[in-house]
């Protein structure tokens, strides 16, 4: 999901991210947009329920992260396509073969590639040891051996329902991270060396661009004709140099943003192939032979519960949250109204704007003066506001001083309008002027939020660790990701009057997007509850 979203940042492509899991607590869902708590894969209702998500939120692309749910989501590939939304994922048959061991083999082989002699039964099985064996359909290493002697087999057999066994290979394990375009073109394979492992997952790779195993994966593209990306595993035999292949994953496997890191930005290519873009440029430059590791990081992944103690510092989103934007608004079409002569237009404007209308377009193209259109957006966006802070935001500032709480602002827009803003509101009165961050002047619309740029400047001026500080917004469509993913504790602003309003009820459905919401300043001033404690004295 950062690999995603570095790639549409540099391709200034709009992108959500959902998350959709059945447990809260996956961490995964603190990088999300927006995350979705759905019924278990073989619960009849899980791919109505999956439907009606991606239907209402208008979601062009599935990307399976699990081997558990690939073949059911390929069987349906056809209901979602009704919808205009891509499982990025092959047909049944294909996925089938993937999670069918022994189908496995039989493709590498047909394929004109070594695969060990698969086994289905203890009792037949004629080979040296060590032998290998794992479930039938297994991933993630869950129940694979190595058995010395037909008594380890025996007993690693009795614990598994459906199984396999192979001769081991001793040799070096390597992974082909493959993708291919929607028509099963390849635009990218990268194999890498498995150096260290956990739980058959790569912590430790190489890159290593070698011409045989490329040439053997791009046999393996052409007869299965991936429309996702492949996660193909082999061993390459130490002895003589033989190459077998063990696995195929139809889906990016947990290591391929090791790849990404490499060079291999799949993302982008695949942002780039849903917009139909022209501009599809898969000439990586791989950084052969250099090292990856992968690393486990913290996020808070279970919501607050209203535990905002031990707060230091309070961030404040502007508009909607400190006062009313549509105040602004208004301000601002009535200064339009005045230019063009008929405060009438004033009350049109803001009717159109409710009607979810371009305003000023509408109003000059009714009375023919569509030339004058540049001129009203300069007064609008240059005006000095008639605005005013909530009531009980003043006091809320006063109270926050007196608690020695630091207090600061993150807020978009264009740095004109924002500035006077500030001004009208008298803010400089309750926060430093360096504790005010316009993100458009920090280098442009890229910095503005879910950006989190703005977030770490503000935690590195205060010096505080990022729990200690409470950020307060309105805005579910791009306010909380940074500062969730940061382990900044989060306030919904459900402001009743804001433009970005959705009812409380319908906030809650969307998990991690914050700690906790409110509908008032009153309800606000109620969290800000911990006094720090008097400063250190040496």
């Amino acid at each position: 999901m950062q690999a995603f979203r570095d790639a549409a940042l540099i391709n200034n492509i709009n992108l959500k991210i959902y998350g959709a899991d059945i447990n809260a607590t996956v961490p995964a869902l603190a990088y999300c947009d927006y995350a979705k708590i759905i019924c278990p894969m073989r619960d009849a209702n899980y791919i109505p329920d999956l439907i009606n998500l991606c239907q209402s939120e208008n979601i062009n692309l599935i990307i399976p992260t699990i081997d558990t749910d690939l073949y059911i989501l390929a069987q349906h590939k056809q209901d979602f396509a009704k919808i205009n939304t891509r499982v990025l994922i092959s047909e049944p048959d294909k996925i089938k073969l993937c999670r069918d061991k022994n189908l496995t083999a039989k493709f590498f082989q047909d394929c004109g590639l070594n695969a060990p002699k698969t086994f289905d039964d203890i009792n037949k099985y004629n080979l040296s040891y060590p032998a290998f064996i794992k479930p039938k359909d297994g991933s993630s290493s869950i129940g694979a051996n190595k058995a010395n002697n037909f008594e380890e087999l025996e007993l690693y057999a009795k614990n598994l329902n459906n199984y396999i066994i192979q001769n081991f290979i001793s040799g070096t394990e390597y992974t082909i991270d493959i993708f291919c375009n929607f028509d099963g073109q390849a635009l990218s394979i990268v194999p890498r060396e498995r150096i260290a492992l956990r739980a058959g997952e790569v912590l430790k790779t190489k890159i290593f661009l070698d011409e045989k195993i490329i040439s053997e994966a791009e046999l393996i593209i052409k007869n299965f004709k991936p429309c996702e990306p492949l996660t193909v595993q082999l061993i390459r035999d130490n002895l003589t140099g033989e190459d077998y292949f063990i696995e195929i994953n139809p889906r990016y496997g947990g290591g391929a943003p090791l790849s990404i890191k490499a060079g291999a930005n799949t993302p982008e290519l695949l942002l780039k192939l849903l917009l139909n873009s022209k501009n599809i440029n898969n000439n990586f430059k791989i950084l052969d032979n250099a090292v990856f590791s992968r690393f486990d990081q913290s996020v808070q992944s279970s919501n607050l519960q209203n535990n905002f103690n031990n707060i230091k510092g309070v961030i404040f989103d502007l508009d909607d949250t400190i006062y009313p934007e549509r105040d602004y608004i208004k301000s601002g079409f009535k200064a339009v109204a005045e230019f063009l002569g008929d405060l009438n237009y004033a009350e049109k404007l803001f009717d159109l704007f409710k009607a979810n209308k371009p305003a000023i377009d509408n109003l000059l193209g009714e009375i023919n003066r569509l030339d004058l259109k540049d001129k009203c957006l300069q007064i609008y966006r240059a005006h000095m506001p008639q605005i005013n802070l909530y009531p009980g935001m003043k006091e809320l500032l006063i109270k926050l001083k007196d608690l020695n709480i630091k207090t600061g602002i993150i807020t978009d827009g264009r740095p004109e309008g924002q500035r006077n803003k500030i001004k009208a509101l008298n803010l400089n009165k309750f926060f430093n002027d360096n504790d005010i961050i316009i993100t458009d002047e920090l280098g442009g619309e890229q910095f503005r939020k879910p950006c989190s740029i703005a977030f770490q400047i503000m935690r590195t001026r205060w010096r505080l660790n990022y729990n200690q500080n409470l950020y307060i917004g309105d805005n579910l469509n791009k306010d909380f990701q940074a500062p969730r993913q940061l382990g900044i504790k989060t306030l919904l602003f459900a402001n009743p009057e804001g433009i970005y309003y959705k009812a409380r009820q319908a906030c809650e459905s969307e998990i991690f997007c914050y700690d906790s919401a409110v509908t008032s300043i009153e309800q606000i001033n109620n969290y800000i509850e911990a006094v720090p404690p008097p400063p250190l004295q040496l």
